[in-house]
């Protein structure tokens, strides 16, 4: 394929006046590079500025969560006020400084983070995980209403400090079972107050982050938002629903929509549970594509979609469809960094995503390994060195069960001094 038929070289102009260079985009991938106090580190440094130098249009962040008392992993960088700005600054001109916008990725956990980790998670009700997963997570307690409003202005002043630290934008996590998200669906929200009880009522709180986002950074600067299609669990949330909160999005002036599904108890978005049942659907290469296909038939706003990209040909065709305006890579970019820079000439990365198993089946049905493993990969590369792309399984997983468990005590430790 020729530089010049490649669409993924187009530019694309955002309505808050700024410019992608190209449609590729790294999405977001846990790294866990954040000190155990929860602060940015040289290596998140050093693994942006390789990735801005493959090409890449656009850079998501992994979490940086809003509040120190609600961490999903041990390492997240928590940004709540301005004392790491050195840092921050020198984290996002390792992007920009090479043409790539990038955005920090913001979130709050909710009631999906490792039992012990946190003093307490809340969630909107109070709803425990499924029972073989009730071992690692505990169940929440429900957020009070002053809760909820701290948590709106923490996303607010979060997104203001990323602003000026230089960061082109920010992306609200709002898929993935993270807490947004469980604000949105009927299985883990059963508030009967202003905040749950209707479709209406559970979208109040996600238009609530957006508009304190928006009214602390301004309009020229980039604020999108990571959105299930749907959360592939009983009783949850909906196609239909999410169509309904995008519609209510773009009303409010969000400028790009990634689309993704899932949720650690039922992990679509690595491609676990996606099963095509058509041929025309197995034919794609994208998980969601065809739902964002119907929010273009209906909707006018930049689509970002994530999950399953694995050729160049396949990524044009999905542009060329007019479903998407921007393709977006994540576990592919773990072990092989460069492949944007031949996926930008027309030709394909020499390594594939494959399936990472350990062998133990309620660790491989949970998915955990798509995190697990790639971001042992992330680290490699963090500290100045390459990707084992065939690092086996259940050794990752081992060695990062010790790791997290250090981890763990080690922020409680941290924290109990502060």
């Amino acid at each position: 394929m020729k530089a010049d038929t490649n669409l993924l070289n187009q530019p694309l102009a955002l309505t808050n006046g700024s410019v992608l260079r190209n449609r590729l985009a790294k999405a977001s991938m846990s790294e866990t590079l954040g000190t155990y106090d929860n602060r940015p580190t040289l290596g998140l440094i050093e693994l942006y500025r390789r990735w801005a130098a493959s090409g890449l249009g656009l850079i998501i962040t992994g979490n940086v969560m809003i509040d120190r008392r609600a961490l999903g992993e041990p390492g997240n960088v928590v940004i709540e006020d301005e004392r790491d700005l050195p840092l921050l600054q020198q984290w996002a001109k390792a992007a920009t400084d090479q043409g790539a916008a990038i955005w920090a990725q913001l979130n709050h956990p909710g009631k999906q983070s490792a039992k012990g980790l946190n003093e307490r998670n809340i969630a909107p009700s109070a709803v425990p995980f499924r029972e073989d997963m009730a071992a690692l997570f505990e169940t929440p307690r429900e957020a009070t209403v002053v809760e909820i409003q701290d948590i709106i202005g923490r996303f607010g002043r979060t997104a203001a400090v990323c602003k000026k630290a230089g960061f082109s934008g920010v992306e609200i996590h709002a898929a993935h079972g993270y807490l947004l998200n469980q604000f949105l669906s009927p299985h883990h929200n059963r508030r009967e107050d202003e905040w749950g009880g209707t479709p209406e009522k559970r979208r109040r709180f996600v238009l609530a982050v957006y508009a304190e986002i928006r009214r602390q950074v301004g309009d020229d600067f980039a604020v999108a938002i990571k959105l299930n299609s749907a959360d592939f669990q009983r009783g949850g949330f909906t196609e239909e629903e999410s169509m309904e909160t995008i519609r209510a999005l773009v009303e409010a002036g969000i400028d790009l929509i990634e689309i993704s599904g899932g949720t650690y108890e039922d992990p679509a978005m690595s491609g676990a549970l996606h099963v095509p049942k058509k041929s025309s659907t197995a034919a794609r290469e994208a998980y969601f594509l065809e739902f964002a296909a119907k929010v273009r038939a209906s909707l006018d706003v930049p689509l970002m979609v994530t999950g399953g990209f694995r050729s160049a040909a396949g990524m044009n065709d999905a542009l060329r469809s007019g479903a998407l305006d921007v393709v977006g890579l994540a576990r592919l970019l773990a072990i092989d960094p460069d492949a944007p820079s031949a996926l930008l000439q027309g030709r394909d990365s020499e390594q594939r995503v494959r399936p990472i198993v350990t062998g133990i089946k309620p660790v491989d049905r949970m998915g955990v390994m798509e995190v697990l493993w790639y971001t042992r990969q992330l680290k490699r590369i963090a500290k100045g060195g390459e990707p084992k792309p065939h690092e086996g399984g259940l050794s990752a997983f081992l060695k990062s069960v010790l790791a997290g468990g250090w981890g763990t005590y080690r922020t409680r430790r941290l924290r109990a001094r502060s």
